[in-house]
């Protein structure tokens, strides 16, 4: 896909800051554009450690809401712990009921159910709490918006306290205790933390209100995961939880996660936060998506090895069928648009700048992958659509949007023809009535508002630095930047005007591909890549079939691409070098 390439231009005395901390002045220009400028900033990038994260007690109401539940405690009072189905959801259920029943509560833990309840606690949860005698409910990862839930709540006189980490709505539940860093008032002073951090905050000051002690890094890998799943960015603590809770996850004694590292096959390996965001978490959101978010939280409560090792493999099995059904959905969907697609800058693209297709049978909890995969693949905001489990004249949609669309406000112009609906600038989740869906497909095509421009993704370079400057000592510093992510992005550099001279397809299933090439200065290169076939396709369409005969061959025909690539440290056999890695070309 052609991309809009960029170059980072922010400012900075990089050599002074080298000097001082040690490092390559291209590492000090990468972290200044991770939006990092004082001295102090740097220090705390690079050294930053458990004990520079910020104090809790600057929430709002978090010691109150500490108060609260030490009192219940004290009191025998039973406390229910409710949370949410996806990985930030039940890591954090995980942290308060965990920690709340080391400390003798009487407490159990609700989790709604995706397709029954929807997202966040209800009127049924706090029903079942009030049948089973609860006095004391504390939600965690939702309950921000729970304004009718927690009515039900005072009418039953259940005391309950909020912990989440969402955007304030225009009206907040009556609610005993709030804790949520978006407050007004509140003095926190980094807000972009998930669920998972808010109820570990919660968890230190109330250790502290009752004069017990909490290692500093307990439950650090539980917030770890779920800071990366809920796409958190890396930066700030959160940077810290994700790299110490790396570290202590490769060595974990958690009976739960041990268990789920050997059945993903992933226990002999360096884990970073690609493992996290992309083999770890999804098996804990498979439950929620496909079956019940419960059985993923009794992975991580469970003392017992056999069903840990069990309930794993189940985690496990489950994701792979929400793999496989998901990329059955994509093609379902992507076949559907092949009718009606163009051409623009010789690729293939679908003719609506809104795609919104609607799958039947596709999985509620699937929509939603589906969406992001086709907005990954077009970079086109996208609205699936399914069946509901109920009335099947109503369809349930969930949108993946793009920088340049403001799906919430997009779609609240035509509120009405919504039966539910609700999200943010980025995604959303909406139902309609089935009859209405070409109807609601022409109104957002017709008012969608984007430009050309809009509709190619933006690609920032760190650098544009000539590939002789790569070195195994600057890969190594580069590689230390990590865990790389949301806001902590893997350092890109570029080089323009690359000479083809050559290149070779090679792997186990041909999924692997040397270049060799030649910079205007005359420096030969390899960079490797590995998407073989779109590189023969790219090639192909912008050369003579004569040129890219002879760059098969290894002969120079003068072709050139601009290359934007990452450095890596390949360890093979205990001898360390550096790799120059492609990480997107187009024609020079």
């Amino acid at each position: 896909m052609k991309k809009d390439w960029r170059i980072y231009a922010l400012r900075g005395d990089f050599d002074s800051l080298a000097q001082r901390f040690g490092i390559d002045p291209v590492v000090a220009r990468v972290i200044r554009n991770r939006g990092i400028t004082t001295p102090e900033e740097y220090e705390n990038y690079l050294f930053g450690t458990l004990d520079s994260v910020n104090p809790p007690e600057t929430m709002l109401d978090i010691e109150l809401g500490a108060d609260i539940i030490a009192d219940s405690i004290e009191e025998g009072k039973k406390i229910r712990v409710v949370g949410d189905y996806d990985v930030d959801g039940v890591m954090s259920t995980y942290i308060l009921y965990d920690a709340l029943k080391k400390l003798g509560a009487d407490v159990s833990y609700d989790i709604p159910h995706r397709v029954r309840d929807g997202y966040g606690m209800n009127v049924r949860i706090v029903d079942d709490a009030h049948n089973d005698g609860v006095e004391t409910i504390i939600t965690c990862d939702n309950g921000i918006s729970a304004v009718t839930a927690v009515e039900k709540a005072i009418e039953y006189g259940i005391t309950v306290v909020i912990t989440d980490h969402h955007e304030i709505p225009p009206e907040l539940p009556e609610a005993d205790a709030i804790i949520d860093p978006h407050q007004t008032g509140d003095g926190y002073p980094y807000k972009d933390i998930c669920g998972a951090v808010v109820a570990y905050k919660f968890i230190q000051v109330l250790y502290k209100r009752l004069g017990r002690e909490l290692e500093k890094d307990a439950y650090i890998e539980a917030v770890a995961a779920a800071t990366v799943c809920d796409v958190m960015p890396l930066l700030n603590e959160n940077r810290i939880y994700v790299r110490e809770g790396l570290r202590r996850l490769e060595k974990t004694e958690h009976i739960g996660l041990k268990a789920l590292i050997k059945a993903c096959g992933i226990d002999n390996k360096t884990l970073t936060g690609y493992h996290l965001g992309f083999i770890l978490g999804p098996c804990v959101n498979a439950m929620g998506k496909l079956g019940d978010a419960k059985d993923a939280l009794e992975l991580m409560i469970t003392d017992d090895p056999v069903f840990a090792e069990e309930r794993a493999e189940l985690l496990h099995e489950t994701n792979e069928s929400r793999k496989a059904e998901t990329a059955e959905g994509e093609e379902k969907a992507v076949s559907q648009l092949a009718e009606n697609m163009k051409i623009v800058n010789g690729e293939s693209v679908p003719k609506d700048d809104v795609i919104i297709v609607y799958i039947p049978e596709l999985k509620e909890g699937l929509a939603g992958i589906v969406a992001g995969r086709l907005r990954e693949r077009y970079y086109r905001p996208t609205i699936v659509f399914t069946d509901t489990d109920g009335d099947k004249s109503i369809i349930k949609g969930s949108g993946r949007s793009i920088e340049a669309y403001n799906m919430f406000e997009k779609i609240d112009c035509h509120r009405d023809m919504c039966i539910k609906f609700g999200g943010h600038p980025l995604a959303a989740g909406l139902s309609i009535k089935r009859e209405d869906f070409e109807e609601f497909r022409r109104l957002l095509n017709e008012d969608a508002g984007l430009t050309e421009a809009d509709l190619v993704p933006k690609m920032m370079i760190d650098v544009p630095m000539p590939m002789r400057y790569a070195s195994l000592r600057l890969a190594e510093q580069l590689e230390s930047l990590g865990p790389f992510g949301n806001g902590n992005e893997e350092p890109l550099f570029a080089e323009a005007g690359m000479e083809i001279l050559g290149y070779f397809i090679g792997g186990k299933n041909n999924n692997f591909l040397k270049v060799k090439v030649r910079s205007s200065k005359g420096e030969v290169h390899e960079v490797k890549y590995f998407r073989p076939q779109e590189f023969e396709e790219c090639i192909n369409r912008w050369f003579t079939p004569e040129e890219c005969d002879k760059m098969k061959k290894g002969v120079s025909t003068g072709c050139k691409i601009d290359i934007a690539y990452t450095l890596s440290v390949n360890d093979f056999r205990n001898v360390k070098e550096c790799d120059l890695l492609i990480k997107a070309y187009d024609k020079s």
